[in-house]
């Protein structure tokens, strides 16, 4: 049975709020909020990427999170929880590319993202999910427009947060540290 195209128009614009809505109010988290859920643990440090990465070109970044709790923490448990919810917070832009409505559609840098997610866009979602930089939003967006299965988008993201995640936690552990800056 197929969607109507009234109930579909209305289902893309409730996405389109519920990112703006959504990117909105976590920009605008007051800081103790953030302190207690890392007190938490894994669970506070699952909230706190899903919450940071939920946001669409916002910046609320959880890597110095993911740093200091790799000190606290296994570091591949902080990967595992902070891949999590950071693979998760990126279905805003998934959400905001399926329901048609997204802003930067006429953009070269857009454009551009369209062709490598038609190309390859697994590879692409994983790639850009393993480095941090805020291209990751882009290939949500083109991702969810292009409608690539959610499944697909979410495991491809996964892996990419989970192993960009790992060298943060590393880090914050102390494993990359090079003798001649050890004290």
């Amino acid at each position: 049975m197929a969607a109507r195209p009234g109930a579909l128009k209305l289902w893309r614009a409730l996405a389109l709020v519920a990112v703006v809505g959504i990117s909105l109010a976590i920009f605008f988290l007051p800081r103790e909020y953030t302190d207690k859920l890392q007190a938490l643990g894994y669970p506070g440090l699952f909230l706190i990427t899903l919450i940071s990465y939920a946001t669409v070109f916002l910046p609320a970044p959880a890597a110095l999170i993911v740093f200091s709790m790799g000190a606290h923490l296994p570091p591949l448990g902080v990967a595992l929880a902070a891949g999590s919810g950071a693979a998760l917070g990126e279905l805003t832009g998934y959400l905001a590319g399926f329901s048609g409505q997204a802003a930067i559609e006429n953009t070269a840098a857009y454009q551009r993202m369209v062709g490598w997610m038609q190309r390859n866009g697994p590879l692409t979602v994983f790639t850009l999910a393993a480095v941090p930089n805020p291209l990751v939003d882009l290939s949500g967006i083109a991702a969810g427009a292009l409608r690539m299965p959610l499944p697909k988008f979410l495991l491809f993201c996964w892996l990419g947060q989970v192993l960009k995640m790992l060298a943060f936690a590393a880090a914050g552990a102390g494993l990359f540290t090079l003798p001649y800056f050890a004290e």
